[in-house]
């Protein structure tokens, strides 16, 4: 579990596509020495397990081709910027939201709008009846998680929400590299997945 408050924007040093479709990330970061082998860290917001860590700041995880049919990691390079977030401490703050680890779709960025040293971003998603009985859907003022960000909905409508991203999260985040015609991960708040649900079984 996890809540969306990005440690590092880290970088990748290899993405290497295995002929069994799966995917070999290796990623540096600054605390790489303190990550455990089976530990589990969101790369964009995706959850992934530990599998090597080297002498040299790196470690390599597996994606696998349901992660990559669902996320925008199959799309990363070399020397791509990738948000880190070590899983959440029980005994600390949830200054972000409840946040799984489990990226539900992608969606691509719109628009970007300058305000005041702020941006906003705007981002549109498939959607259908189906999708949004299952909770993927978006309310105002509302939690989202992009690329492993825990946001504020602004502006929500049925298939696109905007968010309000202060000039730290840029800098301190893979934001600063997002364009428009990009895509990224998502991951609806899981506490209207379930609301979702129980309507679904009411009904």
């Amino acid at each position: 579990m996890f809540s969306g408050i990005v440690e590092e924007a880290a970088t990748v040093v290899a993405a290497d596509h295995r002929a069994d479709g799966n995917l070999n990330l290796r990623v540096r970061c600054s605390f790489a020495n303190e990550l455990r082998v089976d530990q589990s860290v969101a790369h964009n917001g995706v959850c992934l397990t530990v599998e090597d860590i080297d002498n040299d700041g790196t470690y390599t995880v597996t994606a696998i081709q349901e992660t990559l049919d669902r996320t925008n990691l199959g799309q990363l390079k070399a020397g791509d910027a990738i948000n880190l977030e070590r899983s959440m401490l029980m005994n600390g703050r949830l200054d972000g939201h409840i946040v799984q680890g489990h990226v539900d779709t992608t969606a691509v960025c719109t628009d970007i709008e300058d305000c005041d040293g702020s941006r906003y971003f705007k981002f549109e998603y498939e959607v259908s009846p189906e999708l949004i009985a299952k909770g993927y859907m978006t309310v105002e003022k509302g939690s989202v998680t992009v690329n492993g960000v825990s946001l504020t909905v602004c502006d929500s409508e049925p298939a696109s929400f905007r968010v309000a991203i202060i000039p730290y999260t840029f800098e301190h985040t893979n934001f600063r590299d997002i364009r428009v015609g990009d895509r990224v991960n998502i991951e609806f708040d899981i506490l209207g997945k379930y609301l979702a649900r129980l309507a679904q079984l009411n009904s």
